[in-house]
């Protein structure tokens, strides 16, 4: 399979990349300018520049491709909608214009958060109604997933959507902004941690993510991906602190912390300032967000092969080599 992945040097593309390549397939991806490609061109990674902001940088770029792996996009729980919109849904547009006609699949990485948060969403299934939530990376996500089927339903090209929910691995940001958070401030839990941390390993998901593009079944479709651990945030976020000494202080009830985080994204968000903390994170720690992923188990074959334990050894090693011992 010849494949284009974007975002490829960012946290899953890198492992997504290096799947890709241990099973064979050819390998392309497109880097923004000035981007370090080392560890991509060290693998056989064949490296096209280009902006997905910039049509004309895109042209050609899947020509004889197979499949493209979009996975690029703004990641992060702040900001502006301008800044998500062009990051995520312009960058979208301009990529699977180019792609249709050229290309065979289409593989989109949404997210859990296109949903729509400020909800339990234990046992949502692909199928049920998802609305737009306000928070400006969660509504580009469903209106880019719109965009992508749209394009499936005029036959330009098969596209799947993928929805992960909280990846979790070495680099990953669910481990490198909560650590670096407990290492500069007091980092309360919210509802006590008591709900479920929704998580699913960097390993699991590539592997999901890898059948997907590779199933008939799955042209048209949108598939939910979550590991089948039992870890509250309390549980999880004390693991982590262990791996550099600290400990989550105190907890924030889920209703004045959203109020909060709500009035901090908008004071501090037109300043370019990052907030202390963001409705977004807000909405993932205090609900409980165990989507429903039955349907990426029966038609894909998929489940949850790397363990728990098995993920916070490799994410610990990782720790220990950025941050030293705590």
């Amino acid at each position: 399979m010849k494949t284009l992945v974007t975002g490829a040097t960012g946290f899953i593309g890198e492992f997504l990349v290096r799947e890709l390549i241990r099973r064979g397939h050819h390998v392309r991806a497109l880097v923004r300018p000035g981007r370090d490609t080392g560890k991509l061109e060290k693998l056989g990674v064949e490296i096209r520049s280009g902006d997905l902001l910039n049509r004309e940088s895109l042209s050609g770029i899947c020509d004889g491709i197979d499949t493209v792996f979009h996975l690029a996009g703004r990641v992060t729980d702040w900001g502006t909608r301008e800044q998500f919109y062009r990051a995520i849904y312009d960058a979208t547009m301009n990529l699977i214009d180019e792609a249709a006609g050229n290309a065979r699949r289409f593989l989109y990485m949404s997210s859990v958060a296109a949903i729509g948060f400020g909800r339990h969403m234990k046992g949502i299934r692909e199928t049920d109604t998802a609305y737009k939530s306000g928070i400006p990376y969660n509504d580009a996500k469903l209106d880019t997933e719109s965009l992508v089927l749209s394009h499936h339903e005029a036959r330009n090209i098969a596209c799947t959507v993928i929805r992960p929910t909280n990846v979790i691995g070495p680099g990953s940001v669910w481990v490198r902004d909560i650590i670096e958070k407990m290492k500069r401030m007091p980092m309360p839990l919210v509802d006590g941690g008591r709900h479920s941390s929704s998580l699913i390993s960097v390993d699991n998901l590539v592997d999901g993510t890898i059948l997907a593009a590779s199933s008939d079944t799955a042209r048209g479709k949108t598939y939910h991906f979550r590991d089948d651990w039992e870890v509250t945030w309390k549980e999880y976020i004390n693991d982590l602190g262990g791996l550099i000494g600290k400990k989550p202080f105190g907890s924030l009830p889920y209703y004045p912390a959203r109020m909060l985080a709500t009035i901090l994204d908008f004071v501090c968000t037109p300043m370019s300032l990052r907030p202390p903390v963001s409705r977004m994170s807000i909405e993932t720690t205090g609900r409980n967000n165990d989507i429903d992923n039955t349907l990426a188990k029966t038609e894909l074959g998929w489940k949850t092969k790397v363990t728990y334990p098995e993920a916070m050894r490799s994410i610990g090693a990782w720790v220990r080599d950025t941050y030293g011992q705590g």
